[in-house]
């Protein structure tokens, strides 16, 4: 399983729906119930995953799943 098929997998979970299928593109716009509160959720279950920490820089700078996923990769 790749890396952007385990991310897909933490969204179907975080966003209680397993019809999740993400691309690098999607953005919070593409996903239903993507709000701010979900956002941290996602962030939350994201570092639990893979086990790393994302600091406040990185975080503003993810703009879709693309840009989220070459982080993990260099945390990883």
């Amino acid at each position: 399983m790749d890396l952007q098929q385990k991310l897909n997998e933490i969204f179907c979970e975080v966003f209680d729906d397993d019809d999740i299928s993400i691309t690098r593109e999607s953005t919070a716009n593409d996903i239903d119930g993507w709000d701010s509160l979900s956002h941290v959720n996602l962030i939350v279950a994201i570092e639990a995953k893979f086990n790393i920490r994302f600091n406040q820089k990185e975080l503003l700078t993810f703009k879709n799943v693309g840009d989220l996923l070459k982080c993990i990769e260099s945390k990883i």
